[in-house]
């Protein structure tokens, strides 16, 4: 009974002693993640002054937030008497654990990072990409968010996407429409043409310069296939396309 009497004192004792160290180490905790919260305000507002490319930006500030937390952290370690030299060589070892089980995700920060220098596309862009098509909401450390026509949000891993094929819908103001159409054999197949012609023209969606044009892609027995070319700004695009189907089928069934 005295033996557990005197373990029961040196626990109490033991947290007594350590209690100052607790106490301190939750405060220190409490105004770091404070001053961590406002410092990401204040860098926001800075690169806004500063007019810096907002990808860039935005990369820059989620380093600067881990890199802040990781220091956090090792203040408090450090508080509850966790030597330096130990914590060192036990964040080195679980760096090495981390990397090799997370090797996709050090290809998607190697990839935001390749993304960010060559800036094949920024935030505000619409990029079709991984079968998805959608307009840049944020660039991240491991991913790229988009969020597609059906105001659904998608999240593209960064090793991915900058190893594969991206198409940037907005990089240029201009796009070129290449649209098939396909009809059965009319007997004059000039009128429709003629009359597609005047329609495509009478649009002031599609520019006159360079002006559109159809060509007859491929001819078959009981069908013909019609291929549309019209210039137009990228964001009249959907809006010109249903124009032209429209059209087509409106002329065809008239024939």
């Amino acid at each position: 009974m005295q033996k557990l009497d005197g373990l029961l004192s040196n626990y109490i004792d033991t947290i007594i002693k350590f209690l100052p160290e607790v106490v301190t180490s939750l405060f220190i905790l409490a105004v770091g993640m404070f001053a961590i919260k406002f410092l990401k305000k204040l860098a926001n507002k800075l690169f806004l002054e500063k007019r810096i490319d907002p990808t860039f930006a935005s990369f820059l500030i989620d380093i600067l937030i881990w890199g802040l937390r990781i220091l956090l952290f090792v203040i408090i370690a450090s508080k509850l008497g966790i030597q330096t030299s130990s914590f060192v060589a036990i964040v080195g070892a679980m760096t090495l654990a981390i990397g090799l089980s997370l090797q996709g995700s050090l290809s998607n920060f190697a990839g935001g990072v390749l993304i960010i220098l060559f800036k094949p596309f920024r935030i505000g862009d619409t990029i079709e990409a991984q079968g998805e098509i959608g307009k840049v909401l944020g660039i991240h450390i491991f991913s790229t968010q988009i969020q597609t026509s059906q105001n659904n949000v998608v999240y593209l891993p960064n090793g991915i996407l900058s190893n594969g094929k991206i198409k940037n819908l907005s990089q240029n103001n201009l796009r070129k429409l290449e649209i098939n159409l396909q009809t059965t054999l009319l007997k004059n197949t000039s009128e429709f043409i003629d009359k597609l012609q005047a329609s495509l023209e009478q649009n002031n969606l599609i520019l006159t310069q360079p002006a559109p044009h159809i060509y007859i892609k491929d001819l078959l027995d009981t069908k013909i296939t019609y291929t549309v070319h019209a210039w137009v700004e990228s964001s009249d695009s959907t809006t010109v396309t249903s124009y032209i189907l429209y059209e087509a089928k409106k002329i065809s069934d008239a024939l």
